[in-house]
């Protein structure tokens, strides 16, 4: 076994309070990918006190110093909050992504997420690092990894408070970018013809999409 530093400890208390602070509902959910879920996350409560999330933000920070990054990109609306506390923390540069409803809306992915036309010059031929609030179907982080390429800018590493960690392969990887996380939570993740939920006549929470 691996000597057990400082860090791994820190982590570690960080972890058990983001889990404790999240605020988690089990059910049938439609994420925002088109995906069927179990589980359901409201950060929202936290970000009402930004102190609460600074430790959390602190640490991905700390993750990001070994990736050379020159931004800190987050999509709207959870994960730009936290991207602009990491680069506030680490004197980087920021800009956040949108979502821009698709026209044919069809498919597993309905929503895209878009750049802001004042971030497109400055961010062209450098290196970004991606922040979400949370992970599950990474359909926002997916939307903002392409709408950065498309500007020119060149995404390193992927990253999150929440991670729902089942879900993580399910679809795959951001095409084999490092990917960490303050704390992870277990999740199932289906398409709606896999939804075991749907087989079993179990309606959708009323909760909505995300």
């Amino acid at each position: 076994m691996g000597k057990v530093t400082a860090r791994d400890i820190l982590h570690a208390e960080l972890e058990a309070d983001l889990r404790r602070l999240a605020r988690s509902r089990e059910g049938h959910f439609l994420l925002e990918s088109g995906h069927h879920g179990n589980l359901w996350l409201d950060l929202d409560a936290l970000f009402a006190r930004p102190r609460s999330v600074a430790p959390f933000a602190s640490a991905l920070a700390d993750r990001l110093e070994d990736h050379d990054v020159n931004v800190v990109c987050g999509p709207l609306v959870g994960g730009a909050f936290v991207s602009q506390m990491v680069a506030t923390e680490l004197d980087l540069a920021f800009c956040f992504t949108e979502r821009v409803i698709n026209a044919s809306g069809e498919g597993l992915y309905p929503v895209e997420y878009g750049l802001p036309d004042g971030f497109r010059a400055p961010i062209a031929g450098t290196r970004v690092a991606v922040i979400d609030d949370a992970i599950n179907a990474g359909s926002a982080v997916r939307g903002t990894l392409r709408t950065l390429r498309a500007a020119g800018a060149v995404p390193v590493v992927v990253a999150a408070l929440l991670d729902l960690g089942e879900s993580r392969g399910n679809p795959p990887l951001f095409d084999g970018l490092p990917l960490f996380s303050v704390a992870t939570l277990p999740a199932r993740l289906w398409t709606p013809a896999e939804c075991p939920l749907c087989a079993a006549r179990i309606p959708l929470d009323s909760v909505g999409t995300g």
